[in-house]
């Protein structure tokens, strides 16, 4: 599962690339650890038809029937204390900080956004899998200089829900990138997924406009040896334009 990942390119380059017209990020700093619900950008079509960079917040609604399991379980441990509540009121109020990858794209939960409306662009400069025996953090990137590419990416509008208790009920975008299973350097990290990267215009495009029968073959591992370990044990990965500075 991938729950870190850095951008370090600038806004225009992700302009240029993704052929978005519109940008809604005001201004962007470098982002060299990037977290699950937090803001991140994402390239996206907006409900006028215009492509727009945008800032999103990483982290897409859980199912419901993982929130309605995990208020089955604060509703047996209020039990426990001898406790009084109203069951629909604490599902409701269940907390849901987003699931950040989409695996399973034949599950009922995820079909409404698989269309072209709510796909979207996430870009990428690094992205790293834990592995504690391998060092912690292990980075990897097309190449040592980090070029620009992008995940591909689901969104929804507006959605309301509980993310932080502190905070209550919010309405907020979300986002999330499809994982697939991994090739051959990142399998050796970890075995169970990678991200969906697209690296081509053709690939983008077709992410962002085809149906989804001919958008779903992208959800596939990038060719072994397309990737490289570029970084170990870090938090955040300032790559080679952010060193010294």
């Amino acid at each position: 599962m991938c729950n870190l990942y850095s951008l370090t390119k600038g806004q225009q380059a992700i302009l240029e690339l993704s052929r978005a017209m519109r940008d809604t990020t005001g201004n962007m700093p470098p982002m060299p650890g990037i977290f699950p619900d937090y803001a991140a950008p994402i390239v996206r079509t907006a409900q006028d038809g215009v492509r727009e960079l945008a800032m999103v917040r990483w982290g897409m609604p859980s199912s419901k029937k993982a929130l309605l399991d995990a208020a089955k379980m604060r509703a047996e441990r209020l039990r426990g204390r001898g406790k009084e509540y109203d069951f629909d009121e604490l599902l409701r109020m269940e907390p849901d900080s987003g699931t950040t990858n989409v695996r399973n794209t034949a599950s009922a939960h995820w079909k409404p956004w698989l269309e072209p409306a709510n796909r979207c662009l996430v870009p990428l400069t690094a992205f790293s899998e834990f592995n504690r025996e391998a060092g912690g953090d292990i980075w990897f990137a097309l190449s040592a200089e980090r070029p620009l590419a992008f995940f591909a990416g689901i969104w929804c509008p507006q959605w309301t829900s509980v993310r932080k208790v502190r905070t209550g009920l919010e309405t907020i975008d979300l986002f999330a990138f499809l994982t697939t299973t991994p090739n051959a350097e990142v399998g050796a990290i970890h075995p169970k997924a990678m991200p969906v990267i697209l690296t081509t215009e053709a690939e983008r495009e077709t992410w962002m406009r085809a149906p989804w029968s001919e958008a779903s073959v992208l959800q596939r591992p990038l060719p072994d040896a397309a990737l490289e370990i570029v970084a170990r044990g870090k938090k955040r990965d300032e790559g080679p334009e952010l060193e010294g500075a």
